[in-house]
């Protein structure tokens, strides 16, 4: 881009007085507004000259279906591919928005917006696009690995190459990453990656699994406690805020945080500051937060159960980490690197994979992502007990670990991902006779969030269900497992 210039942001969309709010708005934050009426004007201005974002409605016509606005979006990413998106929507289209985050846009706000945090939205936005005249080899694995740190992080795919490159632009920043991915697909890995890059490394990250707090807890938890605060409180305690302070604070499974924990977690990020329980002093933390969740949040704003406040402090920069199966060409660099990790784990020889054995793992679903193919080799690597491991030895790990049953295949052909889950955690509830804490384990889930699916699924798991020793009872492990 020519240093001289304004970076020039386009408005697309056919209300005047939107228009005239986000011109004004972009003037003032130093940009150099246009604004067109619609597909084709856009489309035309676009191929007239040089623009830095776009901003663009999704309808513009008298049908609200949307569909104007998905193609508007492929027709910009495929002319250039580039070129940063940023949809605009009213709640109750957020679904809609979604969608076209998932064909390629940046990001969405909702309308009436927050001028403030749409500015930081455009900003964040500017800083992460890649340049237009970035080459391919900008994007190499080894170029990023010469730039930064991402140490245990495996592949090559451009898709991955893509959230590597958006660490790196936004790890030096504290603004807020939200995470959103599968799981199983490494998104702890991720959020090691962007503190270990930042300025913040030599400070600690502290890790929280949202869905394993209980309310009552929550404050204590992340705030700490004085002595005297309640009944056992028989010392001072510090909280997870105050130990990220200067450093980092993770927040996993944060589409699990009931609404009354939502609001106390979002006065900390409005401004920095807390208060520990029984205190009447408040504290200030400089942290940065990172967020990850294997739920759409934006659907969940639209549905009530997440808060929109809360979304827009935490979704700043937004990375969507690709599963398993939209980079299969991974598979053999990360059985490779999983295999060796597990020989060297346990103590036994170096073990290789046969080439079509790698074809074979290459080829299957994976619904359970980098978790399930871990669990898949070690498994195999202790019940064959040979150095080389082939196709023939995955089936027949596999066979073994189904009980001998002839059909039981990774394969989930035909399936939804809702149906995928479902069948993973039907399957681990009898693989584990109802054992809740195993169930948990296996699937990498806590209580809290594990009950939650459960209950989604209609596979029972309510707290009262479970037994003394945290099992279910035989009407939620038998009478409800449809799924085999």
């Amino acid at each position: 881009m020519d240093s001289s210039r304004k970076q020039r942001i386009l408005i697309v969309d056919d209300d005047s007085a939107v228009q005239v709010s986000l011109a004004l708005l972009l003037k003032q934050s130093g940009f150099e507004p246009l604004c067109c009426d619609g597909p084709g004007q856009a489309l035309a201005l676009l191929a007239q000259q040089p623009v830095d974002l776009v901003l663009q409605d999704m309808n513009f016509s008298l049908h609200t279906s949307g569909e104007e606005g998905l193609r508007l979006l492929a027709d910009i990413k495929q002319a250039q591919p580039a070129l940063p998106v940023l949809l605009m929507t009213a709640w109750g289209s957020i679904a809609l928005a979604v969608r076209g985050v998932q064909a390629g846009a940046a990001n969405f706000f909702t309308k009436p917006w927050d001028n403030t945090q749409l500015a930081a939205l455009i900003h964040a936005t500017l800083e992460t696009a890649a340049p237009p005249s970035a080459s391919a080899a900008t994007l190499s694995r080894q170029a990023l690995d010469a730039q930064f740190d991402f140490g245990g992080i495996i592949g090559e795919h451009p898709r991955l190459l893509k959230v590597l490159s958006t660490i790196g632009q936004v790890a030096a920043t504290r603004a807020p990453v939200l995470i959103l991915g599968e799981s199983g697909c490494g998104k702890e890995l991720i959020a090691d990656a962007i503190h270990r890059n930042s300025p913040r490394a030599a400070r600690p990250i502290v890790k929280i699994n949202m869905g394993a707090i209980t309310p009552s807890l929550f404050e204590s938890e992340m705030f700490g406690h004085v002595r005297g605060a309640f009944t056992d409180a028989k010392t001072d305690r510090k909280g997870h805020v105050a130990s990220a302070h200067e450093g980092t604070l993770f927040l996993d499974e944060i589409g699990e945080l009931n609404r009354s924990d939502q609001v106390k977690l979002l006065r900390v990020l409005q401004d920095q500051t807390y208060q520990q329980v029984g205190a009447s002093r408040t504290e200030r933390a400089d942290i940065r937060v990172v967020s990850a969740t294997n739920r759409e949040l934006a659907s969940l704003v639209a549905g009530g159960e997440f808060r929109e406040d809360l979304f827009y402090r935490l979704n700043l920069i937004t990375i969507r980490l690709p599963p398993l199966r939209e980079r299969r060409s991974d598979i053999p660099l990360l059985a490779r690197h999983i295999i060796g990790e597990v020989s060297a784990s346990y103590g036994l020889a170096p073990a290789s994979i046969a080439p079509q054995a790698l074809e074979w793992l290459s080829a299957q679903p994976w619904p359970g992502n980098i978790r399930q193919l871990k669990q898949t080799l070690e498994r195999t690597l202790l019940l064959v007990g040979r150095t080389e491991l082939r196709q023939a030895d995955f089936i027949a790990a596999e066979q073994h670990e189904h009980g001998g049953a002839p059909g039981q295949r990774l394969g989930t052909d035909g399936m939804t991902l809702e149906q995928v889950e479902r069948h993973m955690i039907a399957h681990a509830l009898e693989q584990h006779q109802g054992n809740i804490s195993r169930v948990a384990k296996t699937l990498g889930l806590s209580r809290t969030a594990l009950y939650r699916r459960l209950e989604r699924h209609g596979l029972g798991g309510a707290p009262d269900e479970a037994d003394g020793n945290g099992n279910l009872g035989h009407a939620a492990t038998g009478a409800r497992m449809g799924v085999r």
